[in-house]
């Protein structure tokens, strides 16, 4: 009971050092901006590593971007269209060959506040009532990580039908992201929803919404969203303030993580706006597809092994730390694969875990396991190789020690795959020395002379001239029993402690 105020003590001493810590990590959580900084130990000067990864950043500076079919961009041949809102008004042109009059997919990603406003434009729908179908792919060839909602901004009124859609081997298959429709039981089948519907456990539903795609009103309301923060506002809170919470769930979450990271995404164009229920067939050239601007905001994914990403050669590859290399900083150096490669952790917050590529000859093919394992694994907490699934009836850090039951072969030499039995004699094979008699193949029964697991030790005592050479004084005294041997130690131990003067 007297220990019970300093309990209490140090507990409140604990939870104000967390709160003082939460106080001063949230600005921090989120950026790992620094993968490494030099600390002094007692060997000198070195690196302490830690997790990390890239800022977000602008991502469509870096894509390729292809329009499918190839044909669909307007201006070749020369082509007039006329306004959504009014038919009669026909004074838009498009011409591939005048600079000022083409509109090319680059115009989805220039530099915005241009006056006039430049944009991509498509082929009008001539060829009605055929689906107008248009895919736009923008392409990385790098794992990125979504951490912004992606952004659309239509110049012709938002499309009817649209599905946005991602993949993550580089296009060699896709899956949806999220529907649009003016109607989304016609156009696919789907219950309307909105984000704000989702909840922790149906994040990952992908879900249809009319929210933009409403023809009238297009003059007004030009963009279409993928919500990313709405998303992760299921974890971080509605204002992102407890994003402690977010990165724990993408650190132990693989799917969750893997919902945010694409290599491409495809914006599939499958209805234009037509402002009303009926298209106007004697005025086709006012339905068409145009975009001015595209927001991908995002980092590389570098499995938290790097804090930048550098654009050389038209690609994007991590600078990788922590002995990791690869686009992704996906796998180990050679000569660093002493253990399996992991990727870094957010855990714990803030600083997170390296999992730091390790050298060889700390690694597998180096472990010290005696013959009995051929695989380590490193633990970080206590800087230690330790052997895994130690075979021949061993266990232990080196598979040097023998399973319960099992009982070590005192004439085996450690690397032996019997040095570990099941039966400690054998009465057939005469394995207990100086006449000993073996007990139920788990212990000999020695003469009053002798001792030991097999009866292979002389007892001096009973010597009179001593054993060994020693002399009667010198003479080894019978070992006390198990039981009293723990009692020995428990005294020991209960003299020593430094508050036993208080008891």
């Amino acid at each position: 009971m007297r220990f019970f105020p300093l309990a209490l003590a140090l507990q409140a001493a604990w939870a104000s050092l967390c709160q003082a810590a939460m106080q001063h990590y949230p600005a921090a959580w989120g950026h790992y901006d620094v993968c490494k900084s030099q600390v002094y130990t007692d060997e000198g000067l070195t690196w302490d590593y830690m997790a990390c990864q890239p800022e977000a950043a602008d991502m469509t500076k870096y894509l390729k971007v292809s329009v499918d079919p190839p044909n669909v961009t307007c201006g070749d041949p020369p082509e007039t269209y006329c306004a959504l809102e009014n038919p009669y008004m026909c004074n838009n042109e498009c011409d591939a060959a005048t600079e000022e009059l083409a509109h090319p997919p680059r115009l989805m990603f220039d530099f915005e506040g241009r006056n006039p406003t430049t944009f991509w434009q498509s082929t009008s729908w001539k060829k009605y009532p055929k689906a107008l179908l248009v895919n736009i792919t923008l392409s990385w060839n790098k794992t990125i990580e979504l951490t912004d909602d992606i952004v659309v901004t239509f110049e012709s009124g938002r499309p009817e039908q649209m599905v946005l859609e991602k993949s993550l081997d580089y296009g060699r298959s896709w899956q949806p992201y999220q529907f649009y429709a003016t109607d989304c039981l016609d156009a696919f089948t789907m219950e309307p929803k909105t984000v704000q519907d989702l909840t922790q456990h149906t994040l990952l539903d992908i879900i249809c919404t009319e929210d933009y795609s409403r023809g009238y009103v297009w003059k007004y309301d030009k963009t279409v969203r993928f919500e990313i923060k709405d998303r992760f506002a299921l974890f971080a809170g509605p204002r992102l303030h407890n994003m402690a919470s977010l990165y724990g769930q993408l650190d132990t979450t693989k799917n969750l993580r893997d919902f945010f990271t694409v290599t491409d995404l495809r914006v599939r164009l499958l209805r234009p706006a037509t402002g009303a229920t009926i298209v106007d067939e004697n005025n086709l050239s006012r339905y068409f597809y145009a975009i001015s601007d595209i927001k991908v905001q995002g980092r590389c994914k570098c499995n938290l092994h790097a804090n930048s990403c550098k654009f050389d050669e038209e690609k994007l590859g991590c600078e990788c730390e922590h002995n990791t290399t690869g686009p992704d900083c996906g796998r180990c150096k050679r000569n660093y694969q002493g253990r399996a490669w992991s990727a870094g952790s957010y855990l714990p917050i803030p600083k997170g875990t390296a999992n730091i590529c390790i050298p060889n000859n700390i690694g597998p093919v180096n472990c010290e396991c005696f013959g009995h394992s051929n695989r380590c694994i490193y633990i970080d907490s206590i800087n230690t190789v330790i052997c895994v699934s130690c075979k021949h009836n061993t266990r232990g850090q080196h598979c040097q020690l023998c399973k319960l039951g099992y009982y070590r072969n005192a004439s085996a030499e450690p690397n032996d795959v019997n040095g570990c039995i099941a039966r400690v004699c054998d009465n057939e094979l005469l394995r207990c020395q100086n006449g000993g008699v073996c007990h139920n193949n788990l212990r000999c029964h020695c003469t009053p002379d002798f001792t030991g697991l097999l009866c292979e030790k002389r007892r001096c005592e009973n010597e009179l001239g001593g054993c060994g050479g020693l002399d009667s004084g010198q003479a080894a005294l019978s070992p006390p029993s198990l039981p009293g041997l723990l009692l020995l130690l428990l005294g020991m131990a209960l003299r020593e402690a430094p508050w036993a003067g208080m008891l």
